[in-house]
């Protein structure tokens, strides 16, 4: 996730071809579908199309760090509670979408696909019309019922799964760790050095529907992602006890 000090920020401004109506921002000229300027001086980038916030001499993301008093700090972890998450990136058709859970994968604006055994589960059978999770110790699980639970982890191929329930199998070379939630903020993907998540349309996933791919962008994989947009994912708090699912299927 982005933490990019003013210097670099400038040089990037300076050196990008003159595409649109430049502004100013103090002595420097910038495009501003691709920088803010703060304080009439300060330039930081937009990044999964939002304008990185200032703090003393560095630019950050607000779904990742807070600054208070100048100071910039990591906002606290969310954990203990459940949450769902969206998309955020206004210049993307799924900005505000939601993120998904159908056939072991994750996906964004997606079907949400669940089941409950309700002639043993009876009326405490959640609605199973949500895709909720929980995160913790750097890891991220389904809010589910099941025995054993449901983890959820990033493959081989640097799309999100969650595991079958009652099954434990994670295929050799999954990532279940290196993510980060935070109260108020966005789960980042902190694997590949901080690339974060890119959402793919269906065209460029190689499937069909409507649904978009999510995707953990590393320095490895990311040529091959041009079709391809950054977006945030933000933690929408559910409240506790909620449940989402007995099993995501």
């Amino acid at each position: 996730m982005t933490r990019i000090t003013l210097l670099g920020a400038a040089v990037l401004a300076l050196g990008n071809s003159v595409v649109n109506a430049l502004n100013s921002c103090g002595q420097s000229q910038y495009d501003p579908a691709e920088y803010v300027c703060w304080s009439d001086q300060f330039l930081c980038p937009i990044t999964a199309g939002e304008p990185l916030s200032f703090c003393n001499g560095a630019c950050y993301s607000k779904f990742m760090y807070k600054c208070e008093n100048n100071i910039l700090t990591l906002l606290p972890a969310h954990t203990g509670t459940p949450f769902t998450l969206t998309v955020s990136n206004p210049t993307l058709p799924i900005d505000g979408k939601p993120v998904t859970a159908s056939g072991q994968h994750l996906s964004i604006a997606g079907n949400t696909s669940t089941y409950c055994p309700v002639e043993v589960v009876g009326a405490a059978c959640p609605p199973g019309n949500i895709t909720a999770f929980f995160a913790g110790n750097g890891g991220l699980s389904m809010d589910t019922m099941v025995p054993g639970g449901q983890q959820a982890y990033l493959g081989p191929d640097w799309n999100m799964h969650y595991t079958q329930a009652h099954s434990a199998y994670i295929p050799t070379g999954s990532l279940t760790q290196g993510f980060g939630a935070y109260e108020g903020g966005g789960f980042v993907n902190l694997n590949g050095n901080g690339w974060g998540w890119v959402a793919c349309p269906p065209q460029a996933s190689g499937g069909g529907g409507s649904a978009w791919n999510l995707v953990g962008r590393n320095e490895t994989n990311a040529a091959t992602l041009t079709a391809c947009t950054p977006v945030n994912l933000k933690i929408n708090p559910l409240p506790s006890g909620t449940v989402g699912a007995w099993q995501y299927t």
